[in-house]
């Protein structure tokens, strides 16, 4: 498609005699941002995986961002995708401070290993004013809590100016304050002229935010829902992917919450 982010065609994915993935099938468009929802061990992230290409499907097509995978170089693609996820703060190098951290996404590594340009140098000292870590540039990112961390990331993923910006559950392990204050940057990025197509994976449906424009619902690696939020986020839905009968509504303020009709 012409106007297409990414399209998985009739993925599957096998482990021996299990079937981790069947059938999927998604197709983003320009202009959408994407939640990936579903319970713990749906699938989420395999599906990731295999977007970014660091999982083969066992059968199936992907084309992301024009280019479908195995024909393309992957080193090339991965520079124009951004990566945010509780997993990459765990691997970032405990030394590495701030402005280093998101100084490295110019360069899509993990800590910083040369001396970069004074143009990178000041777009990320631009970016850390913008995610609210300006005092902070030369704290190790060790030292930051688990909301200004998300924060550092999605400053150094937004750097390189990614047109497709993917991110794998970076609320989970949020307290209150620090969910909101990641989404109102979240909330600002989508807003921008540049901004690039956004994934966000979540089993959590309050943290799917108003630019969010549409789901794809997967429990134990099938699709059962796909489309705009109006058609995703019911409680018929929601209630087939978690096992369980639970009862959807929408804010005032145009978030989502879900709770059990039995309690």
């Amino acid at each position: 498609m012409a106007d297409s982010v990414i399209d998985l065609e009739e993925i599957y994915l096998k482990r021996g005699p299990l079937t981790l993935l069947s059938k999927v099938n998604w197709t983003i468009e320009k202009g959408q941002h994407w939640a990936l929802l579903g319970p713990n061990g749906a699938g989420k992230t395999l599906i990731l995986r295999i977007i970014t290409g660091y999982i083969w499907p066992t059968d199936g097509q992907v084309t992301v961002l024009g280019h479908r995978l195995g024909r393309y170089d992957l080193r090339k693609l991965r520079t124009r995708i951004g990566w945010v996820s509780q997993a990459l703060a765990d691997l970032m190098p405990s030394h590495t401070n701030v402005l280093e951290t998101i100084q490295s996404g110019y360069f899509a590594s993990l800590g910083l290993y040369s001396e970069p340009d004074p143009n990178i140098t000041q777009k990320a000292q631009e970016l850390a004013e913008e995610f609210g870590l300006s005092e902070m540039l030369v704290r190790p990112f060790a030292h930051l809590s688990s909301g200004e961390r998300q924060r550092a990331l999605l400053a150094r993923a937004s750097l390189p100016e990614p047109d497709l910006l993917i991110l794998d559950e970076p609320m989970s392990n949020l307290d209150m304050g620090g969910r909101e204050l990641f989404l109102d940057q979240l909330t600002k990025l989508a807003a921008s002229p540049k901004a690039p197509t956004i994934i966000l994976t979540t089993h959590n449906i309050l943290e799917i935010a108003p630019f969010i424009t549409s789901a794809l619902v997967i429990r134990k690696g099938q699709v059962t829902a796909a489309g705009p939020l109006s058609q995703t986020l019911t409680s018929s839905c929601l209630s087939q992917a978690f096992d369980l009968d639970l009862k959807v509504e929408r804010t005032s303020g145009g978030r989502y919450v879900a709770y059990s009709n039995k309690v």
